[in-house]
């Protein structure tokens, strides 16, 4: 974060300076601007790239940077207007309109403004992130022989047997494609498993990011409620019979946002209801290297208990190690393979291979357990922290379930709150949550907010988030 502030004020700083060259002329080398400005090689280095990419100046290997000559005037905008029209057309003529709404998952990967305390995250602060580890892994990646080459369509056959030997029960390599990070995987079972205009059930509340996807698709949400046991069967199977939808889509460990885990018994009813209704379920298993020190034993996922091909799986490596590591996995069995792996090819041909090289160089070195050891420990101090502080300090915010696995805890404003309201207050006493409705396909029971204690730097960030909640609170609330 200081790094790229300081690449930033760099570049504001040479900017203002590039009238005192003439175009064509050499700025200062890269040593004076080291000493001049107190900053490192490297930061220079980024400021120069930044000017560059935005054509004010050229840089030429091994003589310097220079200005560079002015661009020409810029052409008028053109009328965009007459795309109101035609994209209103196309939604005209569809059963369920698409509507490509982002800003549920936006909230979680925009960067706040700086100074604010960044309780909207949904990755690991870089500070929990195997760094070493991945750097280590991905330069012994690259000297693999053929590296570069083109991968199997499914994946490397390395990485999907690892995948599968994860899941257990008699999932195999066979079952399994590497995908680009869990979105995708979402992205490619959704489509190919309902058309356009059909109903997909899903846990209210639930992933936005997921609910973009089946919106993106034309695919139309409908609720099964949940308690802190997962979704809850009566319901499910009333929503089957009602709707006839032929998939559900569900967070069976540490849900998000809720924290719940499908309860031993409502397991296998879900596969049971499923399978009765001749349908699918999609299990999103985001969370199950998130887990925290004090779990005790996982369930298994419910592929594993799948005998009849119920199940398509979803899991990725993204969530325990670094955002930019987007290396997933789908795992299904019988014909809707086929129809998983042709959506998948034609969507993204493959993973690059590097990338899946790097991921079972990870996965493979002992550093590995060590990480997700040390994963487990801080994340349940950090949840601690954070649960403490709220119950002591943010009494007005109800905290009905503590879990034991994933990143963020789930809040409940007090009855009739604005939700939009608070939130914004939030910001403005400096510290960024996530609203609660957009993890709502329907109208919601009420206000509520996702915080997140892994996307900061510690303990003291924690307290610190805390406290601007209660400043919040008591602009809003009271």
């Amino acid at each position: 974060m200081q790094e790229s502030s300081s690449v930033a004020e760099l570049a504001r700083s040479l900017k203002a300076e590039l009238d005192r060259y003439p175009a064509g002329g050499k700025l200062p080398s890269s040593r004076a601007l080291v000493e001049r400005f107190r900053v490192s090689p490297v930061t220079v280095s980024r400021a120069l790239a930044q000017l560059a990419a935005e054509g004010l100046v050229v840089t030429r290997p091994g003589a310097g940077a220079y200005r560079a000559e002015p661009r020409p005037d810029a052409r008028p905008a053109g009328d965009t207007s007459w795309q109101e029209v035609a994209l209103s057309a196309d939604a005209a003529a569809e059963i369920v309109p698409r509507a490509v709404d982002a800003s549920g998952v936006l909230v979680t990967l925009a960067a706040p403004p700086p100074g604010v305390v960044e309780f909207n995250g949904g990755y690991l602060h870089p500070g929990l992130q195997p760094e070493s580890a991945m750097a280590a892994a991905l330069a012994r990646a690259g000297r693999r022989p053929g590296a570069w080459g083109r991968p199997p369509t499914d994946g490397l056959p390395e990485l999907r047997e690892w995948f599968a030997r994860g899941l257990g029960g008699t999932v195999t390599a066979a079952d399994v494609l590497v995908t680009a990070g869990g979105q995708s995987a979402l992205t490619t079972a959704l489509r190919a498993l309902a058309p356009p205009g059909a109903p997909v059930l899903v846990e209210s509340p639930t992933y936005p990011g997921m609910l973009a996807i089946a919106r993106a698709a034309g695919l139309r949400p409908v609720p099964v409620p949940l308690d802190t046991e997962g979704v809850r069967p009566e319901l499910l199977t009333a929503a089957f019979r009602a709707t006839g939808a032929r998939v559900l889509v569900c967070q069976p460990l540490f849900q998000n946002p809720t924290g719940a885990v499908l309860a031993p018994a409502r397991r296998a009813a879900v596969l049971r209801i499923a399978r009765e209704a001749g349908a699918f379920v999609v299990e999103d298993d985001f969370a199950r290297r998130l887990v925290h020190e004090d779990a005790g034993p996982l369930p298994p996922p419910l592929v594993a208990d799948d005998q009849d091909g119920v199940v398509v799986h979803v899991s990725s490596l993204t969530k325990a190690t670094s955002p930019s590591l987007r290396v997933g996995m789908l795992a299904a069995r019988g014909p809707v393979l086929e129809r998983l792996r042709a959506i998948h090819v034609v969507d993204s041909f493959f993973v690059p291979r590097p990338l899946q090289e790097a991921a079972l160089e990870l996965v493979g070195a002992p550093a590995w357990s060590r990480h997700l050891r040390a994963v487990a420990g801080e994340l349940k101090s950090r949840r601690d922290t954070m649960a403490a502080a709220l119950r002591l300090q943010v009494t007005e915010l109800a905290l009905p379930h503590i879990p034991s696995g994933g990143y963020h805890l789930w809040l409940r404003l007090p009855e009739g709150s604005e939700e939009a309201a608070f939130v914004a207050a939030a910001l403005r006493a400096g510290v960024a949550v996530a609203p609660g409705r957009p993890y709502f396909s329907a109208e919601p029971p009420g206000g509520h907010v996702r915080v997140s204690f892994a996307g900061v730097a510690g303990a003291a960030e924690i307290a610190e988030g805390v406290r601007r909640l209660r400043t919040a609170c008591d602009e809003v609330l009271r």
